[in-house]
């Protein structure tokens, strides 16, 4: 079961991100605050969830929650700022869509800078360890799967409907006939392994 929160004297929200390993598309980021009493044992990592489970508790968790918001930061702007600062930039967006302030942030993985002056604390695989980062990473994928799919109507050729925009082998063979889109990252150079592995 995962851990409700790591500061009970406060309102936490958690905050994760999701697309930042990909060569095409946004990165995605969610701040979810739970309310005290919240408990759903199916609530995971996201990457641990099937598409159908995913999208099941991302309903529930949109109902449940006491305020959760997405940020998106595009392909053009991870090539401007690197995929790090839009990570961070992401997830700032995102605490600015709470109807809430938060007291603390709970944020999946080693870096962030300081948001509004709020307290913050990094977790490395936090969304395997506290609830309200789970819901957050939930939120993020599901969102940007919904992005993805919608740009694969538009450039079918790069099989994002299935890849969402991560260096699997069909991508990178659609990369290599066909060139880059507008919604590739020009600042991600697709690796020799990346031809020839599949990795989502």
């Amino acid at each position: 079961m995962l851990k409700s929160f790591l500061r009970d004297d406060l309102v936490e929200a958690g905050c994760d991100e999701a697309g930042r390993g990909c060569l095409a598309g946004p990165v995605v980021a969610a701040a979810v605050i739970l309310p005290r009493n919240y408990e759903n044992r199916l609530v995971a990592d996201s990457k641990k969830l099937s598409p159908a489970r995913r999208e099941l508790l991302r309903a529930g968790l949109e109902q449940s929650a006491i305020s959760w918001g997405i940020g998106i930061v595009c392909n053009e702007e991870i090539d401007r700022i690197n995929i790090l600062n839009a990570s961070i930039l992401a997830m700032h967006r995102a605490l600015d869509e709470l109807a809430s302030r938060p007291g603390h942030i709970l944020v999946d993985g080693n870096r962030f800078n300081l948001y509004k002056g709020i307290p913050h604390t990094c977790i490395v695989r936090g969304d395997s360890t506290y609830m309200s980062i789970a819901a957050a990473s939930i939120l993020a994928k599901t969102c940007r799967d919904d992005i993805m799919r919608k740009l694969h109507d538009e450039f079918p050729v790069y099989g994002w409907s299935s890849n969402k925009g991560y260096p699997t082998r069909i991508h990178a063979r659609a990369i290599r006939e066909h060139g880059l889109s507008n919604h590739h990252r020009r600042s991600f150079r697709l690796k020799p392994v990346q031809a020839r592995m599949d990795f989502y």
